[in-house]
């Protein structure tokens, strides 16, 4: 019933406007959602990992076209479940669509919470607010518990694009920040939130 596949770095899963009856569900590894932009710019809708999923309004609707493009960020597994053998699933086990409907939710809970912060001209409160929901999701306490460490799943370029600002604004407001004792960087792929009330204090 459920399928397994393997999507290599860079590879898509679907392509905004194609139909779909598929839940996708991550395995393992990163999914970025996106739109293309009027002016052919990308534009980072969500970044799923280990147990989130996307597809679920084909699950519910007929005939759906995504209104998305799906790609791996990285080396990724996924699980497939088709709209006919969720709906058995679902008559199975009733409990799955609450589940389903709590988590659609939370998403669009987040989404209102990104939309609100993207909609200030201030980058830095944007860029405090994307390094906020990066260790929310992906971070991990330090031996030092006040310390947030994230291996980030996106490059600067594709950070840039999530919220909105060029690759050189990111870079310079991660310095800055680094400079105020607020994160520390390791790499391009590596970063530590040291002081999290300052970067609340942003966003405040």
């Amino acid at each position: 019933m459920i399928k397994h596949r393997k999507y290599r770095k860079g590879q898509a899963l679907i392509l905004e406007e194609q139909p779909s009856e598929t839940l996708f569900i991550v395995r393992e590894g990163y999914v970025k959602l996106l739109k293309i932009t009027a002016q052919g710019k990308e534009q980072i809708l969500r970044v799923l990992s280990t147990g989130e999923f996307f597809g679920e309004l084909s699950i519910f609707n007929s005939g759906e076209t995504s209104n998305f493009s799906a790609y791996a960020l990285e080396d990724t597994d996924v699980c497939l479940l088709t709209k006919k053998d969720m709906g058995l699933i679902i008559q199975e086990n009733p409990d799955i669509t609450l589940k389903l409907l709590q988590s659609i939710t939370k998403r669009l809970a987040a989404t209102e919470n990104l939309a609100q912060s993207l909609a200030t001209n201030d980058p830095e409160i944007r860029i405090a607010y994307m390094i906020l929901e990066l260790g929310r999701k992906y971070g991990k306490a330090d031996q030092d518990q006040d310390r947030i460490k994230i291996r980030l799943p996106l490059s600067r370029e594709e950070m840039a694009n999530y919220v909105g600002v060029t690759r050189e604004t990111i870079s310079r407001k991660f310095s800055k920040f680094e400079q105020a004792g607020i994160i520390e960087l390791n790499g391009t792929r590596e970063l530590t939130i040291c002081d999290i009330q300052k970067l609340n204090d942003y966003i405040d």
